[in-house]
């Protein structure tokens, strides 16, 4: 049995987007806080995302330079999305960059092979789980974390809280049945002012 583990960028008022879906305020200039999120996707042995994240990812993701691309790129995907494999779509076609195909990253070809999940969230999960390997780690939307937060899927939540309030946003706990408590397992503060908490189900 492997972990789900949910990784996201949170502000300090709780919210994981803007109101608008933005999530601009995440990219910070702090290079050891990015390095420190390299090292906790790097470790996944799956990535699982709802449909909107993947559509942006595998638009992005097999032509970047990023110091993330390694890992998104190489490491497998489930994508969930009641579309089915419609959801694929042409991901083997190369983006042109200023006119020029883009060179293409290794692994790149991961997101056209990616698995498409789209019947039950916690049989799906329960499924993936079950098999051997390293853990899984979910990335967002906020829509998707909410749904695994609310269904008490998630093992360990992994949250970079960053040092800005929103006011307003999208939050992922907000459909919980009841009160949950956690347990802060690890927590690192980084130069920029990032606050790297890492909790379990209490």
């Amino acid at each position: 049995m492997r972990d789900l583990i949910l990784k996201m960028s949170m502000s300090i008022d709780g919210f994981v987007a803007a109101a608008d879906g933005g999530i601009d305020w995440i990219f910070g200039p702090d290079q050891e806080a990015r390095r420190w999120s390299v090292e906790v996707v790097s470790e996944a042995g799956l990535h699982i995302m709802g449909s909107r994240t993947f559509r942006r990812m595998a638009a992005h993701w097999p032509t970047s330079t990023d110091m993330f691309s390694a890992p998104m790129n190489r490491i497998p995907k489930v994508v969930f999305s009641r579309e089915g494999p419609a959801i694929l779509g042409d991901l083997a076609a190369t983006p042109p960059r200023d006119g020029e195909p883009a060179q293409l990253q290794p692994g790149a070809e991961s997101w056209a092979e990616a698995d498409v999940a789209s019947g039950d969230l916690g049989a799906d999960i329960a499924m993936l789980k079950a098999r051997d390997g390293k853990p899984i780690v979910a990335h967002g939307g906020a829509g998707f974390a909410r749904s695994l937060v609310a269904q008490g899927l998630v093992d360990r939540f992994v949250l970079l809280v960053h040092p800005v309030a929103l006011g307003n946003g999208l939050p992922i706990f907000s459909k919980l049945a009841a009160t949950t408590r956690l347990e802060l397992i690890g927590s690192r503060a980084f130069p920029g002012g990032s606050v790297a908490q890492t909790y379990r189900p209490a």
